[in-house]
């Protein structure tokens, strides 16, 4: 008797052992007020055009990114946090504009064009994201660029110092009305 109970006892605990098995649901996608502060930086989220990214860790804490380029980068520096829960990133191909990227989507789905004339939130090259393929095969031909998915944006695309030629004065960013460092 004791054996048959045992035997359904330990194939539930390898379904529980099973990655993605008993995976909680990931936290759905907030939006940011004037408070969101970004994780790199403590500069006003909102304050920044372009895609941004919000990473939601275990512990329920939402860290801002002003970048895609940031979000990245958080996944890739040793001394962040590997309790990740959920990832969000600005989708390109709802938004209504560059100054507005209002709508979210999780990172790993998105269509990244890397390697175009857009500029991030910090004036930086910046990995562009998009629901639908069309539209950054699209952006692609217009801007320039490749089309990638998540795992395939090269490491030194994300880590690499500032393109020759990029201003990256700190001020341009913080004064928006002057349209410099952006796209």
């Amino acid at each position: 008797m004791r054996r048959w109970i045992a035997i359904p006892l330990l194939a539930l605990a390898l379904t529980a052992c099973d990655d993605g098995a008993t995976t909680a649901e990931a936290p759905p996608p907030v939006e940011p007020t004037r408070e969101a502060i970004t994780h790199f930086g403590r500069m006003i989220l909102v304050d920044h055009d372009g895609p941004r990214g919000q990473i939601h860790l275990e512990n329920g804490e939402v860290l801002w990114f002003p970048a895609v380029r940031d979000v990245k980068a958080f996944t890739l520096l040793p001394e962040e946090s590997k309790d990740v829960a959920a990832m969000y990133v600005s989708d390109m191909a709802t938004a209504q504009s560059w100054e507005e990227p209002d709508t979210w989507m999780p990172a790993r789905d998105a269509f990244y064009v890397i390697g175009s004339d857009a500029r991030g939130g910090m004036g930086m090259p910046e990995p562009v994201p998009f629901s639908d393929r069309s539209a950054a095969d699209a952006f692609a031909n217009e801007r320039g660029g490749d089309v990638v998915m998540w795992d395939d944006i090269p490491d030194d695309y994300i880590l690499s110092s500032p393109e020759e030629g990029t201003d990256m004065d700190m001020g341009m960013h913080m004064n928006m009305d002057r349209g410099e460092g952006h796209q």
